[in-house]
């Protein structure tokens, strides 16, 4: 006999059948649960999915739209050029990974080997520039200036350059009109990158692989508007990849055209002057230091004092920004990055920072107004101020006796402000101030817009810096500890200082609100907020967001987009105070601190009314900073020199020279309207045909020149059609006019 069932199954067996039943059934279940999601459910978004498996597609750039000047004359633009371009994919093909090839091309080329090795690596966190950091899967662009020699070289031993093209194709250029360079103010582009085209995939403006983007100035502000977009062009394609048909297309879209409201004529004339005041500054003997000034760097803004508008704005030292098209060279990127580059690509009238001396002296007088002390009143202008055993001199111990806060502002006196400032600091609590200290001058800066952007359409603005009471305790506590490490009752200066700081670094003491009161201290400003300040004293008080773009006009100019100017506030004076600056800062250019720059060497002050502010900032262990703050009824300009002297002395004569060439006056104080460059700001816009080209004027070959042969009285250089490349403005070395100085009999105050 046998125990084993008449089906021949153990009841284990049985029960392994019942679970391997149950997940083929679990199995078939899914399966069809799927094949339903598959087809039923996304059946129509997966069969769109399949249908474009055996569709490619072929990219065409758009145009990038132009940058054009005030009047039509482009500052950027694109010309056609034979780029040679690597497949970075092809390349990773090959045994070597392509360094054969890399070398042969340098050598039709005529480039080192090595550097073009450079522009084919990727960039990371560990890989220094240059490098490629666009998207590996496009094509990398080696130059841009192939001879059409080396580009059929190229292409007739193809089989010698796998991975290598050679086409010719749309490249940006920056024409620099009239030697108008405009670097910091246009930017320049570069690859777009893979994170780039991912953040990017769902807006309103996705970016392609092979896009050129902005990356800093009027490029990267208003890219969308003037990127454009790519056409795309659909081929279906059978499984060996051949084309059997053309499935879709989309057109390219070219990029809008963005008119600024620079005058390329006045731009040149800007870069050109304040490059020779800091050359001219540089052979200058500082007495204090005993060493010729280093005037390492500056900034120049001239602004519509109406509208804020931006007609010019200068940076020191600049750069040429075509160094950027087709890939920066390892040799072009150190000399702009590297440690002895001085950080040309840095834009200074915007990010570049210091005390505004002097120049500040209108917030304070707006402040003591607003506390209570009368415009007219009269207060001791002493050679020297005391507190406490520290003596605060005059600038060269002058002593004017009681004068007004109008004639402070005349002749500078810093003794005025400093009283004024040690009365408030008193009244506020002094050391130990009340619950909530007035702060009057503190207040006043905030109101004038200091301490914050002042909204110009360009990126990375810097905020600058007011010290009042919050700042104070927010730096004591980010660096109580270093100052009380470093610090030494009986040390050094800056030994003492920081043993000062340790101890009471968050408290408003009676020396810093005196120092602030005349832009010194820690107080920091940026020149476009001070054009911001000067231009809205002039316009009756109203503060402007600074602009460059004027509008954007559609490739075939059938559509205008104004860009209306903005304010942002008004200055907290009222229209008498301001009246009284305006009569005061009158004075400055008449017998005050800028007399010898204007009134007394010929400006016409009953036909053009000019207002002005001298500065000269001290900072410890530099040489002073030299500022100049000016206006008239039509324009505001405002000129920085680090470690360049006294205000008048070396600023003030680039910005007499700037007014002369916008309202043509000459030495003697004649005015030539013929040759004013820009008398009234540029009111309507240049007309951009259907086509798409624009309708602009012809630009001098170089308007610093032509304004030099006119005050000189001789013939004006041959005038050049707008677009073509000229050298950078650093490049000239003409020797600029020297303006007559007259001869005073009294000492005359530089500041």
């Amino acid at each position: 006999m046998t125990n084993i069932p008449e089906t021949g199954r153990t009841p284990r067996v049985q029960i392994r059948l019942v679970v391997i039943q149950i997940l083929v059934l679990s199995l078939l279940g899914t399966l069809g649960g799927r094949l339903w999601y598959l087809q039923i459910r996304e059946g129509a978004e997966y069969a769109k999915k399949a249908s474009g498996n055996h569709v490619q597609q072929v990219v065409q750039p758009a145009v990038r739209g132009s940058i054009l000047d005030a009047r039509g004359v482009p500052l950027a633009d694109n010309e056609t050029r034979l780029v040679v371009s690597a497949s970075r994919t092809d390349l990773l093909k090959q045994k070597d990974d392509g360094k054969a090839v890399l070398t042969k091309l340098a050598g039709v080329l005529g480039m080192d080997p090595e550097d073009v090795m450079l522009k084919v690596r990727l960039c990371d966190a560990k890989t220094p520039q240059p490098c490629w950091n666009g998207s590996p899967y496009q094509p990398i662009p080696i130059t841009d200036e192939a001879t059409p020699k080396q580009a059929l070289q190229i292409r007739e031993r193809s089989e010698d350059f796998p991975g290598i093209t050679a086409e010719p194709e749309a490249v940006r250029r920056y024409p620099a009109p009239g030697k108008s360079n405009t670097a910091q103010v246009l930017g320049y582009l570069s690859p777009v990158t893979d994170d780039e085209i991912q953040a990017a995939q769902d807006t309103d403006s996705p970016y392609l692989r092979s896009d050129q983007v902005g990356r800093s100035g009027l490029e990267r502000e208003y890219d969308k508007e003037l990127r454009g977009k790519a056409g795309v062009t659909r081929y279906e394609v059978d499984n060996l990849g051949r084309v059997i048909g053309q499935a879709e297309a989309d057109p390219a879209q070219p990029g809008a055209n963005l008119v600024t409201s620079i005058d390329a004529r006045v731009q040149r004339i800007a870069e050109y002057e304040l490059n020779e005041a800091m050359k001219t500054a540089r052979q200058t003997w500082d007495r204090v230091t005993g060493e010729k000034y280093k005037a390492d760097s500056g900034a120049v803004v001239v602004m519509e004092a109406k509208t804020g508008r931006i007609v010019a704005m200068a940076s020191n030292p600049t750069y040429d920004p075509n160094a950027w098209v087709g890939g920066i060279s390892a040799k072009d990127y150190a000399k702009l990055t590297g440690k002895g580059s001085n950080y040309p690509l840095l834009n200074r009238a915007i990010q570049g920072q210091s005390a505004p001396g002097s120049t500040f002296k209108v917030i304070s007088t707006a402040a003591a107004v607003e506390a209570g002390y009368p415009f007219d009143g009269r207060y001791p202008c002493t050679s020297s101020y005391s507190v406490g055993g520290q003596v605060f001199k005059n600038f060269e111990s002058e002593n004017f006796g009681p004068i007004s806060l109008g004639r402070a502002l005349e002749v500078s006196c810093d003794t005025v402000f400093y009283g004024l400032a040690h009365k408030e600091w008193q009244r506020d609590g002094g050391i130990r101030p009340k619950k909530d200290p007035n702060d009057y001058f503190f207040k006043a800066a905030h109101q004038f817009g200091l301490g914050k952007e002042t909204g110009i359409d360009l990126p990375n603005e810097v905020t600058g810096r007011v010290p009042d009471r919050q700042w104070k305790q927010r730096y004591w506590q980010a660096n109580k500890d270093a100052w009380c490490k470093q610090g030494k009752k009986d040390g050094t200066y800056v030994e003492k200082i920081a043993y000062e700081n340790c101890l009471e670094g968050n408290r408003m003491r009676a020396g810093d609100e005196i120092n602030y009161s005349i832009g010194q201290g820690d107080t920091l400003v940026t020149p476009i907020q001070m054009a911001t300040v000067y231009a809205a004293i002039s316009n009756g008080g109203t503060l402007y967001d600074p602009t460059i773009g004027k509008a954007v006009i559609s490739a075939d100019g059938k559509t205008v987009t104004e860009i209306k100017p903005k304010s942002h506030g008004k200055l907290p004076i009222t229209a008498k105070t301001r009246d009284q600056m305006d009569e005061a800062l009158a004075g400055v250019a008449t017998r005050g601190t800028a007399a010898w720059r204007f009134a007394q060497v010929g400006w016409p002050q009953d036909k053009i009314p000019m207002h002005a502010k001298t500065g000269t900032a001290e900072v410890y262990g530099k040489q002073t900073t030299s500022w100049f703050a000016t206006y008239t009824k039509d324009y505001a300009i405002v000129m920085t020199i680090s470690q360049g002297g006294t205000g008048s002395g070396a600023s003030g004569p680039a910005v007499r020279n700037i007014y002369d060439a916008l309202y043509g006056v000459t030495d003697n104080g004649s005015i030539d309207r013929s040759k004013a460059l820009l008398p009234s700001p540029q009111k309507g816009l240049p007309k951009v045909k259907t086509d798409g080209t624009i309708a602009s004027p012809k630009v001098a070959k170089d308007p610093a020149k032509e304004a030099r042969a006119y005050q000189e009285g001789a013939t004006a250089p041959d005038e050049q059609q707008p677009g073509a490349t000229t050298a950078s403005p650093a490049a000239n070395r003409d020797t600029r006019r020297r303006r007559k100085t007259p001869r005073r009999g009294s000492r005359r105050k530089l500041t």
